[in-house]
């Protein structure tokens, strides 16, 4: 069947947007200027906890005083080479605490008594217990906003694409120890965590940005709902849109600018340089004839 319409690109589709609802807060975020259409609602997502699977919390509940660690690489990494697994798992065998590990891969020889293997876990749910004392993560923006949310400090392994910022920004603001993951050794892992789990410092520095989360007028998910039918209610909000998305590609980067500059300076150099020849031109003749006269 034919499509209707005219061929757009991908930045065309992008521009025509009148509000950005961008996954991210001022407690996570550094401050910097934005535009009026920019709307924030990091931890969208976050809601409180929810009760374990039976079997689930019976394993929690057995950890005992020490707690639990969570820990999970997202839904993009289910498994690991045999010598990373192995790393992990022994570094985990070494703490007081029990760990959930979300891990589809096969059974790492060093694996403790300690460490359970899951397919999936409830993340938020596990994030929310009371016995949650670190999460084990790859940096993604779900994960850390529902760390803040139920205040979790954090041991970030990030892999690829916007993670390794992410945890930079975790670490900076006192809430994270950041690893390499393809340099890591048991021993740095078994540092971070003890580090984690038994430095105040990293509790009290998630407990005040998970103070700054809750402390909004409206939850995340109320602020995107009133503006999207904000723009719904007046048809657009063509008020709050820059004038940059109705500029063509060259006034944008203000090549047409730049063209008049140098069309202004290249005038105001060739008067001169004329004028210059000019008087040149005329003592050169008036020399002339006052030597043949001669």
């Amino acid at each position: 069947s034919e499509i209707p319409g005219e061929p757009t690109t991908f930045c065309e589709t992008m521009g025509k947007a009148d509000i950005w609802l961008i996954r991210t807060y001022w407690d996570f975020d550094y401050p910097r200027p934005f535009l009026p259409n920019f709307v924030f609602v990091g931890g969208i997502h976050c809601r409180p906890a929810k009760s374990l699977p039976q079997e689930m919390e019976e394993f929690v509940q057995s950890s005992g005083e020490h707690g639990i660690v969570v820990f999970t690489l997202g839904s993009m990494i289910k498994n690991l080479t045999a010598e990373r697994a192995d790393v992990i798992a022994a570094a985990l065998g070494q703490i007081p605490q029990k760990v959930l590990w979300r891990y589809a891969g096969e059974k790492p020889k060093t694996l403790a008594p300690n460490t359970k293997l899951y397919d999936w876990l409830p993340q938020n749910d596990l994030l929310g217990h009371p016995k949650t004392r670190a999460f084990i993560t790859h940096g993604g923006t779900n994960g850390i906003y529902e760390a803040i949310y139920h205040a979790v400090p954090l041991i970030g392994i990030p892999i690829f694409a916007d993670q390794p910022d992410n945890m930079s920004h975790m670490k900076e603001k006192g809430m994270a120890v950041v690893l390499n993951f393809n340099t890591m050794t048991t021993l740095d892992l078994v540092d971070a965590l003890n580090t984690v789990i038994n430095d105040p410092r990293y509790k009290e520095n998630a407990i005040r940005l998970s103070s700054i989360q809750h402390d909004q007028p409206m939850t995340p998910l109320d602020t995107a709902v009133f503006w999207i039918e904000f723009v719904m209610r007046h048809k657009g909000a063509k008020h709050l849109r820059p004038a940059s998305h109705s500029l063509t590609w060259y006034q944008y980067h203000s090549l047409d600018v730049i063209a008049f500059l140098c069309f202004c300076l290249a005038v105001a150099l060739y008067i001169p340089i004329k004028c210059c020849m000019y008087c040149f031109r005329r003592c050169r003749s008036k020399l002339k004839r006052k030597g043949k006269k001669d």
